[in-house]
């Protein structure tokens, strides 16, 4: 049985979770997965994250601050992280968020803006952190719907956890409601509570 070393020592919290998660997605084989972390939390982490992936785990401490976790994946699994179920110090992880305003990324000429939009979101599921929400709303709804150029990596990203959340006044405002592809209708109030709990915002 082939071993992988992943070497997260170091890494802050949900990294560990996210190079694991890589590395166990490149298996074309069963296998074993040396994790080595520098922390309880992130051993936590690990043993839901092998656990609910059907993958057998097994930690043990070397030293202060040096863990190792052999996952083992009997047969290849396609992985999914929950984020929701990773705990991390505050400090470490911050609650980014990313609030989307419109189709197109700045301003200027409208093709070159929605080119950049769709290299945006690419870039963003190519991340080691991911974002925790991406909030659409105005014309950014037009992004979360059936035939979006970013729809896919939007599914990718809410695969691994983000939440995708789009504004329900702006997808009746839109006529396009009854096409959303991805994620969940949120509200203002919602949208206020995500944006004033979060660590940093970016738009794009």
């Amino acid at each position: 049985m082939n071993t992988v070393i992943v070497n997260a020592i170091g890494d802050t919290c949900p990294i560990p979770v996210i190079k694991t998660k890589k590395a166990l997605a490149a298996m074309t084989e069963p296998g074993m997965l040396e994790v080595h972390v520098d922390n309880e939390t992130a051993v936590s982490n690990l043993t839901r994250f092998a656990t609910s992936n059907s993958c057998k785990v097994e930690s043990e401490k070397l030293e202060e601050k040096h863990f190792v976790l052999h996952i083992t994946a009997e047969t290849p699994v396609k992985p999914v992280i929950n984020y929701g179920e990773i705990v991390c110090d505050t400090a470490a992880a911050p609650n980014q968020v990313i609030c989307v305003t419109s189709d197109k990324m700045g301003l200027g000429d409208d093709t070159l803006g929605a080119n950049l939009m769709k290299a945006f979101f690419f870039a963003v599921t190519q991340q080691d952190m991911l974002p925790r929400t991406i909030l659409f709303y105005n014309g950014g709804a037009k992004l979360t719907v059936e035939g979006s150029p970013v729809l896919e990596d939007l599914k990718k990203l809410a695969e691994e956890g983000v939440d995708i959340l789009t504004c329900g006044t702006c997808l009746n405002f839109y006529g396009i409601a009854d096409k959303l592809a991805v994620g969940d209708v949120t509200n203002m109030y919602d949208i206020v509570e995500k944006l004033s709990a979060a660590s940093n915002v970016i738009r794009p």
